[in-house]
């Protein structure tokens, strides 16, 4: 061969090789924007499910909060927080004083001191006081609240519909006279109409 050919067949080799690589490059290029495309399709698809799951717990949210049961709880959780101080001030300033009578000293006052630490058990008996008036207190109104609920309610006597065989201790029709499973006979209990 001659130089002149080599040459032509080293350039042709070379042209062939840059095209490859051409190709290669290109089939990459494409891949990469098919990859592209497809995360943005999947964000996408992330958001929108994001957006669905935040509506529904909006939605949910707001189901809740406008149940009856939730508005009386706020209600109850206000009144009571009224109702603590009354509690506290019956405690501190009529309570304590006519226990402290017996005892010589208002609860309140008692202390133990160790080293710098106070501690103020005296204080802590009045929150105990203050904890059980609350309690008694809230047992009386849900307890007035359940009889005012049930005034009108007349209570629904269940009809007996079946009894025990004496023979057998099987559970029967009430009407039978005879039991299904031993067949003994059975008396018929009438019932008196008051």
């Amino acid at each position: 061969m001659s130089k002149k050919e080599e040459l032509k067949n080293e350039a042709k080799e070379n042209l062939d090789e840059k095209t490859e690589k051409k190709e290669v490059t290109n089939e990459q290029e494409e891949l990469d924007k098919e990859i592209k495309i497809d995360k943005k399709e999947k964000a996408k698809e992330a958001i929108k499910d994001a957006r669905k799951k935040q509506g529904k717990f909006i939605k949910e949210f707001k189901e809740f909060a406008l149940k009856g049961n939730v508005i009386d709880l706020a209600i109850g959780v206000l009144i009571g927080g009224a109702f603590q101080s009354v509690v506290t001030s019956l405690t501190n300033n009529i309570i304590s004083p006519i226990l402290g009578l017996f005892g010589g000293v208002n609860f309140s006052e008692y202390s133990l001191k160790i080293g710098k630490l106070n501690l103020a058990y005296g204080a802590f008996f009045t929150d105990i006081i203050n904890f059980i008036i609350m309690a008694f207190v809230i047992f009386l109104i849900v307890k007035f609240i359940n009889k005012l609920s049930n005034i009108g309610h007349k209570e629904e006597t269940v009809e007996v519909t079946t009894k025990i065989c004496p023979h057998c201790q099987s559970e029967i029709n009430i009407k039978a006279d005879r039991c299904p499973h031993c067949t003994s006979e059975l008396e018929i209990e009438e019932k008196e109409n008051i």
